[in-house]
């Protein structure tokens, strides 16, 4: 369908042309499976954001319909997630709020500064954001993030007490508190932590080696959460678990949630700007990653720009909702991916079903542990935690490697909301570092083509009177003098020099700063009677080099070829000595 105003916006109308009752089909099963997977960990990642159990089934609902119009993705699925539940809890955690309703309004104003921040960049068209954050250094922060999550989750297993949204921070205030463990929670938490575990590596296997078929098996295991929360549903109703002080959910007040704007009190909006762009950056590299994965597997496509609304509008439809940010989750998007689902529309059946399952299992979701959800999170965020990323960094780029270490050793000793920052200004600075010292090849020509390679690495032919230098990388302010440093070291390396030659295969861009820099050093060149050439410079470069002076200046010519520059630079030379 060609793209108009109206699919651009919403790309919605593009697969509603086209939806049929296989389509149906498939996005209705892909939506009961995703339900209930979402149902525990919609609970689960309410606990680990700090809000009460029901406020996880809300940012399931309305956010979920609200991307199915917006969202460029077909499979990607969006809702509460680990990391985003963390810096929410981390962000809030701070502020000093006495109450739960404080908590909430809290929560609920991070979202929608969230959503409204990431609709602006969507309406600005700024999806190229997402790449100013090297992965790596989103996999070292995600992975510090995972054992951070993993550990807040052991005290409930434990039944005791504890506070931090750091490691050091956790790890005291935990084994302060050793002393109260419940030891009727603990059974709970263990259980639910093997089962879960064992249900991963064996379940399937187990289930296809009885002659269940390979789709079947799959949404059983899927299902081993769901599995678990009925068991100990049960075991906390029939035993009493309660009343020995094990931490239950509690009660849920039944019905959807009420829409309505938060209060917008300015000294929260203030304190949580900064972790709002935060949540929404990391969010937003996660979903788009995710997105452009699974879009690859069927040659389909997403656009980062739309992502952005979709995932803005998700945001403010949160808040509105009473909830907390969402994004689009990595497992649960390759769940729905697994399971069949053909478009955004598996998305709208599930926010259909979280929303019968707020309207009828409330009751029962009141007796379900603590310890249960915090056992699914821990199986589910170890599954995040990724140190082969250290190694693989380590051996291919050693840059890379201090940012990744730099942003997980930072997060686990002060927190996420400063381990992302620290990401985020490591990519920029590497980035910057690695563009100011840009590799630049004195390269000659290979004998009997008109191949022109790295001196150092080939065998080539070259002439004491010609300097044939080759940028691998634009020129602008931050490089400029380290290219003017490469040439006047290897002026003075070569005493024969008659003409230096800037082979600009590479180049795509010189900004102001880099033909300052080449100005002046064609001035020099021409001082000391050595002329400046250039060759393989691309037709963009050239248009601007065209609206200034420098091309009638250049002491030297401009060619089209590097083989035509040394060759008509060679015949002078020969002329020259006759």
């Amino acid at each position: 369908m060609k793209e108009t105003l109206a699919t651009k916006f919403l790309p919605c109308i593009d697969w509603l042309g086209s939806y049929n009752a296989r389509t149906f089909s498939d996005d209705l099963i892909a939506a009961v499976i995703v339900t209930i997977m979402l149902v525990p960990q919609s609970l689960a990642y309410a606990l680990l954001a700090g809000v009460p159990a029901e406020v996880g089934l809300y940012a399931s609902i309305l956010p979920l319909v609200l991307y199915t119009v917006f969202g460029s993705s077909r499979t990607l699925a969006v809702g509460p997630v680990a990391v985003a539940s963390l810096m929410t809890a981390s962000s809030i955690g701070n502020l000093g709020l006495e109450t739960q309703a404080q908590y909430l309004q809290a929560a609920m104003i991070l979202a929608m500064l969230s959503g409204m921040f990431l609709l602006l960049l969507g309406l600005l068209r700024f999806g190229f954001l997402a790449n100013f954050l090297s992965h790596p250094v989103v996999s070292g922060f995600i992975t510090a993030s995972g054992i951070i999550i993993a550990l807040s989750q052991v005290r409930h297993i434990l039944g005791i007490p504890g506070e931090g949204d750091n490691l050091p921070d956790l790890l005291i205030s935990m084994s302060s508190n050793l002393s109260t463990i419940n030891f009727y929670t603990l059974p709970v938490g263990i259980f639910v932590l093997v089962f879960l575990f064992a249900s991963r590596l064996w379940l399937k296997k187990g289930l296809i080696k009885m002659g269940t078929a390979d789709f079947t098996a799959g949404i059983i295991t899927k299902s081993a959460p769901v599995i678990a929360v009925i068991i100990t549903i049960l075991w906390a109703g029939l035993s009493g678990l309660g009343e020995q002080g094990v931490a239950l959910v509690g009660a849920i007040p039944p019905g959807l949630p009420v829409l309505a704007l938060p209060d917008f009190d300015l000294f929260l909006v203030k304190e949580l700007l900064v972790p709002a762009i935060l949540i929404s950056v990391i969010g937003y590299v996660e979903s788009v990653s995710v997105g452009k994965t699974l879009a690859a597997k069927r040659r389909q496509k997403i656009n980062q720009n739309q992502e952005l609304i979709g995932l803005g509008t998700a945001n403010i439809a949160s808040a509105f909702s009473g909830a907390f940010p969402v994004t689009g989750g990595f497992s649960r998007s390759v769940v729905n991916f697994d399971a069949g689902a053909q478009t955004p529309a598996a998305g709208l059946f599930t926010a259909i079903g979280i929303a019968v399952a707020t309207l009828t299992l409330t009751d029962y979701l009141a007796l379900l542990p603590k310890a249960t959800l915090a056992a699914t999170i821990i199986v589910a965020v170890l599954g995040l935690v990724d140190f082969s990323i250290l190694k693989k960094t380590w051996y291919y780029s050693k840059n890379d490697f201090i940012a990744v270490a730099a942003t997980i050793i930072v997060t686990l000793l002060a927190g996420v909301e400063i381990g992302v920052s620290v990401g985020v200004v490591a990519s920029l600075v590497l980035h910057l570092y690695k563009t100011s010292r840009p590799h630049i090849a004195e390269v000659g020509e290979i004998k009997g083509t008109k191949h022109f390679r790295n001196v150092k690495r080939h065998k080539v032919e070259t002439s004491p009177y010609i300097l044939s230098l080759r940028v691998d990388e634009s020129l602008y302010f931050a490089n400029a003098s380290f290219l003017e440093d490469e040439i006047f070291r290897n002026l003075a390396e070569h005493k024969k020099l008659r003409h230096i030659i800037l082979m600009c295969t590479a180049v795509n861009e010189i900004d102001i700063s880099a033909l300052e820099v080449l100005e002046s050093v064609n001035e020099i060149l021409k001082e000391q009677q050595i002329g400046f050439h250039l060759s393989e410079v691309k037709g963009p470069v050239m248009d601007h080099l065209e609206h200034t002076d420098f091309l009638s200046e250049l002491n030297g010519q401009v060619f089209l070829s590097q083989y035509q520059a040394v060759q008509t630079l060679l015949l002078e030379e020969t002329l020259l000595s006759l």
